[in-house]
């Protein structure tokens, strides 16, 4: 019996993945729980088992499409196997690339969605593929009648006025006054960054208040453990680390700080999971520390590189990027003095640290240069006030100015 396949999903933030690799192709014989293709998602690749030992009768979807979650991708069958029934119903008499893209318009917004001319100063209704196509040709689509739905131009209108010698754009337009340029098409992990980071500076009030922490004893703790005997494993701790268990340590403290905001309700958390910011190759991930406020410096350490090898080498798994309750951002090491965090919403609150500088202080009447280290809050307004984010800041401040090796959990 014929059975089709779905793209899985992957946690509930996850509303679609990118195919990246096909495995198999239509006819192929399949064993059951063989992987069939590879997916991404904005944290992690993944393949798509086979539900059942079969042959593939039918794939929805090429290589690098953005595709719905719960969405038939592929149908596995025998031979000469009624399938009609598991077919998507909504088909349109185009080409294979075009019914993707119409296919993907209409599941992910009732509406018609319009994309601007780059010719013309309205908005037309076009697919991307016949935009591409139209602007790759130099057709201006913009007086140009649709025969998708809701008139929405496809790639064979475009083929249609190209036969009909429909006007070129004019020079005067089609030049590039830019010289050599490389153009680089929005999508993938990069959408959806962008689209979360957009909605998060959309959806909150978001403030930041900034301020610096004298740093001296800091720097003489890891000047200490950097000079420790190898086999103790202290020797690997660095700035981020320090931070990452003050910070650990003070938010039990501070609940109102652990927390998300829910719209109509606030959540506070007495465990601290605590996310921390990784630039890796396939752009910014925020893998977490569960239980943080309970591990030793080395401990924290030790997560902290595990994290982000697996960041940098793509095998992060997701539960280890979800279920954080705060987050810390590291600029510092390349100089930035300070800087506007946006929020992991729906957490309150998000603390950048930047770099360390000397600051000009006055001790015994006498003006002294004393390294400080930049630190940087983001809040959300709708959740926590400016006087205890102020006070949060201020009891960290004092944190890390008086900080100690012989005050904390090492071992």
């Amino acid at each position: 019996m014929a059975i089709s396949v779905l793209m899985p999903k992957q946690g509930q933030s996850v509303e679609s993945c990118l195919i990246i690799k096909w495995n198999k192709k239509v006819g192929d014989k399949v064993k059951a729980e063989e992987p069939i293709c590879e997916v991404e998602t904005d944290k992690a690749v993944f393949e798509v088992e086979a539900p059942e030992a079969g042959t593939i009768l039918r794939i929805f979807y090429k290589e690098g499409d953005d595709v719905p979650v719960l969405e038939t991708i592929a149908i596995i069958g025998q031979p000469g196997e009624k399938i009609d029934h598991l077919i998507p119903k909504k088909t349109v008499s185009v080409s294979k690339e075009e019914y993707v893209e119409n296919q993907k318009a209409i599941t992910s917004d009732k509406s018609l969605k319009k994309t601007k001319s780059s010719f013309g100063d309205g908005l037309i209704p076009i697919s991307p593929v016949a935009r591409r196509f139209a602007e790759k040709k130099g057709i201006d689509f913009s007086k140009l009648a649709g025969s998708g739905p809701g008139g929405r131009i496809i790639k064979k209108d475009i083929e249609k006025a190209l036969s009909e010698g429909e006007p070129l754009i004019p020079s005067t337009v089609s030049k590039n006054i830019f010289g050599p340029l490389k153009e680089i098409p929005v999508e993938g992990v990069r959408k959806i960054i962008s689209e979360r980071m957009f909605m998060s500076l959309q959806s909150t009030a978001q403030l930041t208040l900034n301020t610096s922490a004298e740093a001296s004893n800091l720097l003489a703790c890891r000047k200490s453990l950097k000079s420790s005997p190898e086999t103790k494993g202290l020797n690997k701790i660095n700035m981020n680390d320090f931070l990452l268990y003050i910070v650990a340590n003070l938010l039990p403290k501070f609940e109102n700080m652990n927390a998300h905001f829910l719209k109509d309700k606030i959540l506070e958390f007495e465990q601290v999971h605590l996310g921390f910011a990784v630039d890796s190759p396939r752009g910014l991930m925020v893998p977490v520390i569960h239980n943080a406020h309970l591990l030793s410096l080395k401990e924290i350490s030790e997560e902290v590189r595990r994290l982000s090898t697996a960041c940098q080498e793509e095998t992060i798994l997701p539960d280890e990027l979800k279920g954080g309750t705060f987050t810390v951002t590291n600029l510092g090491t390349m100089g930035i003095e300070s800087f506007t965090p946006i929020l992991n919403v729906p957490q309150v609150a998000i603390l950048g640290i930047c770099s360390i500088s000397l600051k000009p202080i006055m001790k015994d009447n006498e003006i002294k240069f004393i390294p400080h280290i930049g630190l940087s809050l983001t809040f959300d307004h709708r959740a926590v006030d400016g006087a205890p984010a102020a006070k949060f800041l201020q009891e960290l401040n004092r944190l890390i100015a008086n900080f100690n090796l012989t005050d904390i959990k090492l071992p």
